[in-house]
Formats: structure tokens, C-alpha cells, sequence
């Protein structure tokens, strides 16, 4: 679904002297250079006066018409975007810039709550044409920096909860999001169009949502910097739900920097991860390197993950055999409490955020679905949500034990315990392989995955950029201790400068075949 706003293909048009005046700006903000632009580059540009944040947008507004038709990454565009950045231009005139983001598009992901023209649905056609009476805190957070909000971002539906056998990407309100590197790959998800909306340069930023994967999967799928943060530092306020124990809305950008200015805008806690920005963090650095259910997966991602490492040893990092003990151990627990959670907090959400939806509660949801499967359920089922209506209360015996385990195994004696025993600063592993072929069919056909220990643990991971196999990009994760977000940056922002593995999207058509 190309973005709302787009022009008509069809009819005859009358060209007024308002229109003329449109089309020309728009013409002037397509020779902005917005291309792998970075935040700073931007704001310098804004404050030297050579830019102005209302051209900035409407360059963001044509490459996305340009672009997006197909990527099918953004699901609708902010109509008041223009008036908002025209009303900060006015103020940086006046009083000085807000901060880094002031005057910067960002473009967040469709289960983010806004009270304003645009919708709330979480991909879904049950939510559409809901307005939520309010934002969702990060919304506010953005807002007051200055950011902004140019529009949505598909998604995997109701981030990817729904079913088995989902294809990451697709949504009944989007349709199916491309990866921008290989049009036929998918985007992963579920955070997929922000992640191919930012890696497209259709923004400079974007915010995207994380459970298990769905920050650090579509980042590294796009070549993409992603943070996933500890739980807590990011209010869940606003933000559809799937589990209060997990979720979390986090950056997504082309670089570190960049990234650590959104970070700085969405946390709770005042701090500057920019201060953070050290390329010589990795100097005397000990790095966990994790390898264990990890390694063998894919080849193409052991590959460039041994290149990775040699670049940190290169930088003076030390590089210690790391292997998490109960990696696989808690995957039935972390599902456990996930649909449970669900189930509970899908109706309070509803309740504070969509009281104008026809449901009430997921029992509701599941009956909507089936009243319109011929949308809904053309490509896949909804047994997951089955699963989770089945499931008891949060003060239920086999809810608590679940929880116990995966806080016990995956931090306890998981990453916590790993990283104190050999005194490391963080641990690392390959974040994903290559992104495989769509398949709507039979789903997704991922293999390698290295996000449930910090997702499981509620503890920070960053992926970076760091290399590709056959044009398709491949990242490496960071993770650490909860609230280490700044020392992840460092070590991040440090392999980043030494490597600059990044490299922008060709919209190649498909690869061949191994």
C-alpha cells in the first residue's frame, strides 16, 4: 500500500497556481541530498540556514512517494507533518533549537498510539479508522523534542503474535513490506517497514517495537543500527501490547549517532547517549564472544561474524569464549508468558487506547477476524491468539512459574551470570543470517537467531551493521547488563567507525538462488 496523499494515476488534474507552487517545492526538496543523510548532518544544515525543516519534510514526503511504491513500508502519512515543522521553523527562529531532533522527521511504527489524523492499528483492518484518545508517552517524548512525526510504518500484524506460520512484513491494512536490498527478501519483522523506510532513507529516523527480534531482526534484515533497550528505560504506555514483561519501543537508524540521539529523546532516565559516541571504546574492551547453538546456523553469517571479530580484535578489544549456558531452554516459558500476558493486556490497552473499536478483548478480536477472513486470514491463521485466549490469569500457577524460569535462566544464570563469572563489558554474536526469501504461503523460513537471551533477560542489545553475502546485508549483536546502554553504545559506535560496514540499498530485484 503506497502512502496516503499519493497522487492519482487516473483522471485529468487542474494545475492552480496552489498546486504549481506545491509541485515546485516539491521538485526543490528532491535535490535536498537526503540520501544516507545523518541527524547532525541535518541540524547543522538547519542551523547554518540552509535548510529548513518544512523543505526537509517535504523532501521525506516525495522520496517516500518515489520510493515506497515498492517497498509497501509506510502505511500513511501525518497530514499535519507540514504545519508542524513550519511551526518549528518559526521557533528555531525565535528561540533556538529544542535540541538534536528539532525539525527532524521520524516515522514510527503502526502500533504506536497518536492523537491526531492518523490511525492506530497495529497492521490490522479491526483497528482502522480508530483514533486513540492520546499519545502514546514516546509520542509526547518526540513531540517536545521537537521531532516531527512524518507518518506510520507497516508491520508484521499485531507484531507478529498472531500466528505460526506468518510471513514478517505483511499486514491486512499494509500488505507485504520489502526489504529494500533484494525486493523478493523479506524485511524481517516485526518492526519491517520502519526498517525498510529507514534503510530506503524515506526518513533519517524511525521508531520500532521489540518482544523477541522485532527491533534487532529488521535492523540488521536493512543494515540498519537497532536498540533494543532494557525493559523500563522506554515507557510500554500507548504502545499495542503483547507482553509487559518484554516489550519495548526502541530506535532505528542508519547510524550509531543518530541512533543515540532517538535513544537520548525516547528514555525515561535524562541520559545523553551521545557522550557515549567513543571510537576507541573497543581499545581494552573484554567481549564475550557467543557462539554455541549459534554457530553452524548459517554459513554466510559465521563468516561475517569472524570478520567482525577480527576487526575488534584489530581495535584493541579482547576476545573471550562466552557460550550462554540455557540458550533454547526457555523457549516453551517465554511463549507461556507472552500469550498469557497478551490475553491480559490486550484488554487494557483496548480499554485506554481504542474505546472506539468493535472489541472489547481478544475473545472479540479472534470473533472480528473470522467475520472477515477473506482479508484477515487470506494468508494465514490466528492460532496463537486461539492459544492465548486459553490461557489463565497473570496470578495463575503455570504464569508465575514460566516467569520465574525465564528470568532465572535467561539473566540469573544467563547473561548476568556470564558476564560477571568472566568479567566482560558486553557479549556479541551474529544477529540473524541473511534474509531469506517471502514466502506468503508457508511463512517465514528463518533460521539463525541470537535476540531471545536479551529479549527473555529484559536486558539492552544493539545490532550494527557488518557486512553483506550476495548484497544481502547481515548484522552483529551487542548485549549487556540491564541500564548499559551507554557502555553498549561505546563499544558499538567503536566497531562501527572501524568498520563502516554499511553500504546504501540497490532495490536489486532478487539474488540467485544457493
Amino acid at each position: 500500500m503506497a502512502a496516503s496523499g499519493a497522487p492519482s494515476s487516473t483522471g485529468f488534474v487542474s494545475y492552480d497556481e496552489a498546486m504549481l507552487l506545491s509541485l515546485l517545492a516539491v521538485a526543490a526538496a528532491t535535490s535536498l541530498q537526503i540520501e544516507e543523510a545523518t541527524v547532525a548532518e541535518l541540524q547543522a544544515r538547519m542551523q547554518a540556514g540552509t535548510l529548513t525543516a518544512r523543505a526537509l519534510a517535504e523532501a521525506y514526503i516525495a522520496r517516500i512517494r518515489e520510493v515506497d511504491p515498492k517497498l509497501h513500508a509506510v502505511l500513511e502519512l501525518n497530514p499535519d507533518a507540514l504545519a508542524t515543522a513550519s511551526a518549528l521553523d518559526d521557533e528555531r527562529k525565535a528561540r533556538g533549537p529544542r535540541g538534536p531532533l528539532h525539525g527532524i522527521p521520524v516515522l514510527i511504527k503502526d502500533n504506536i498510539a497518536t492523537a491526531d489524523a492518523m490511525q492506530t492499528t497495529a497492521g490490522s483492518l479491526a483497528l482502522a479508522a480508530v483514533r486513540p484518545p492520546k499519545d502514546a508517552a514516546i509520542v509526547q517524548r518526540l513531540r517536545a523534542a521537537g521531532a516531527v512525526i512524518l507518518g506510520k510504518t507497516n508491520l508484521s500484524e499485531w507484531a507478529n503474535i498472531r500466528s505460526t506460520h506468518s510471513s514478517s512484513g505483511w499486514s491486512g491494512r499494509g500488505g507485504q513490506t520489502r526489504n529494500p536490498y533484494v525486493l523478493d527478501r523479506t524485511p524481517c519483522g516485526s518492526s519491517s517497514g520502519t526498517g525498510a523506510a529507514i534503510s530506503a532513507s524515506l526518513a533519517p529516523i524511525g521508531v520500532g517495537t521489540e518482544t523477541d527480534g522485532s527491533i534487532v531482526c529488521p535492523s540488521a534484515a536493512s543494515a540498519l543500527v537497532g536498540i533494543k533497550p532494557t525493559i523500563g528505560l522506554v515507557s510500554q504506555s500507548g504502545i499495542v501490547p503483547i507482553s509487559h514483561t518484554q516489550d519495548t519501543a526502541g530506535p532505528m537508524a542508519r547510524t550509531v549517532a543518530d541512533a543515540a540521539a532517538l535513544l537520548t529523546a525516547l528514555g525515561e532516565n535524562g541520559t545523553d547517549y551521545a557522550r557515549s559516541l567513543d571510537a576507541r571504546a573497543l581499545k581494552g574492551a573484554r567481549i564475550g564472544v557467543v557462539r554455541g547453538k549459534l554457530a553452524g546456523v548459517s554459513p554466510a553469517a559465521d563468516r561475517v561474524f569472524e570478520t567482525a571479530l577480527q576487526a575488534m580484535k584489530e581495535q584493541g578489544a579482547v576476545l573471550v569464549d562466552a557460550d550462554l549456558p540455557h540458550l533454547g531452554e526457555y523457549d516453551d516459558a517465554e511463549l507461556e508468558v507472552l500469550l498469557t500476558e497478551l490475553k491480559s493486556d490486550l484488554t487494557r490497552y483496548l480499554a485506554e487506547y481504542a474505546p472506539g473499536a468493535p472489541f472489547k478483548d481478544l475473545a472479540g478480536l479472534i470473533a472480528w477476524n473470522r467475520a472477515h477472513a477473506g482479508v484477515e486470514l487470506q494468508w494465514f491463521g490466528q492460532e496463537l491468539f486461539e492459544q492465548a485466549l486459553a490461557k489463565g490469569a497473570l496470578d495463575g500457577s503455570a504464569y508465575r512459574k514460566a516467569l520465574a524460569k525465564c528470568r532465572s535462566l535467561a539473566r540469573e544464570k544467563g547473561i548476568d551470570a556470564v558476564l560477571s563469572r568472566l568479567q566482560l563489558d558486553a557479549l556479541v554474536a551474529p544477529t540473524g543470517g541473511p534474509p531469506w526469501v517471502i514466502d506468503l504461503v508457508t511463512g517465514d523460513h528463518s533460521g539463525l537467531s541470537s535476540s531471545t537471551p536479551a529479549a527473555v533477560a529484559g536486558t539492552p542489545a544493539i545490532t550494527v551493521p557488518a557486512g553483506f553475502d550476495h548484497e544481502l546485508p547481515i548484522g552483529v549483536t551487542f548485549m549487556g547488563r540491564a541500564w548499559s546502554e551507554a557502555r553498549l553504545v561505546q563499544l558499538a559506535y567503536s566497531f562501527e567507525q572501524a568498520t563502516h560496514a554499511r553500504r546504501a540499498p540497490k532495490f536489486l530485484p532478487t539474488v540467485p538462488l544457493r
